[in-house]
């Protein structure tokens, strides 16, 4: 190994600083050089766990101390708050889909942008049509599963179309 300081390391110095550089790389959060195509198939993937309507298949995308928040509402936190999370809008959209329309590496998260449809037939629904775009950004663990998640959309556009007397328009 070549040594450009003028204070030459030793053997056993050298050794050292590998290893503490090793695992300092190991400890950074997240999936290192994920691929766009990478990012697209999980994604992809997290999209039909969402239109599952199976809260089991969504809460796995995230680790056991993850956190999903949606706009301004508490965080769930843990993978079964998380579960819990999902399960009341799947109970109340039984007929949702979240549907992938991008997914970019921003810096250290990645921003996933959907459009999210359903109506609200589940128990005490209001049998209305929602159609309402937004995104996440998520930062990842050191297993490549969602350590945070921040849920963004128009809260003010989502209570108008649950009270509207004409559906949402469809694309």
């Amino acid at each position: 190994m070549a040594n450009f300081s003028p204070y030459p390391l030793s053997r056993r110095e050298a050794a050292f600083v590998m290893l503490a550089s090793l695992v300092l790389t190991a400890c950074t959060s997240g999936p290192r050089n994920m691929s766009q195509s990478e990012l697209t198939d999980f994604a992809t993937r997290y999209a039909a766990a969402w239109s599952s309507q199976n809260p089991d298949s969504l809460a796995n995308f995230y680790a056991d101390t993850g956190s999903l928040q949606v706009t301004a509402s508490p965080p769930s936190v843990g993978r079964i708050a998380v579960r819990a999370s999902v399960q009341s809008f799947m109970s109340g959209f039984p007929d949702m889909v979240v549907r992938m329309d991008s997914v970019v590496q921003s810096g250290p998260k990645t921003v996933f942008h959907w459009t999210w449809t359903g109506t609200n037939t589940g128990p005490g629904g209001t049998g209305k049509a929602v159609r309402i775009s937004g995104y996440e950004e998520w930062t990842y663990d050191s297993d490549g599963l969602i350590a945070q998640s921040l849920g963004h959309y128009d809260e003010a556009e989502y209570q108008r179309q649950m009270t509207a007397t004409t559906p949402p328009p469809s694309s």
